[in-house]
């Protein structure tokens, strides 16, 4: 599993699941909040991670490092 994902991807989705999680928490309420809080997950600990699986799946890179190409 090598990292698909580049710098400026991964800050967005840090930065993006830790909204929707803090929207899941505060202002969001039910199925939204349900809604919200998975999706703020998945971004936040594929941005941690560095690796996306559905950019795997559709042999999508963001990263140009391609040492690491599978």
């Amino acid at each position: 599993m090598s990292m698909n994902e580049a710098s400026w991807d991964r800050i967005a989705r840090v930065v993006g699941g830790a909204l929707l999680l803090i929207l899941a928490f505060t202002a969001f309420g039910g199925a939204w909040a349900v809604i919200a809080g998975v999706l703020g997950g998945v971004f936040l600990v594929t941005g941690l991670v560095g690796w996306c699986p559905l950019y795997s799946l559709f042999k999508v890179r963001t990263n140009q490092d391609q040492s690491a190409a599978v």
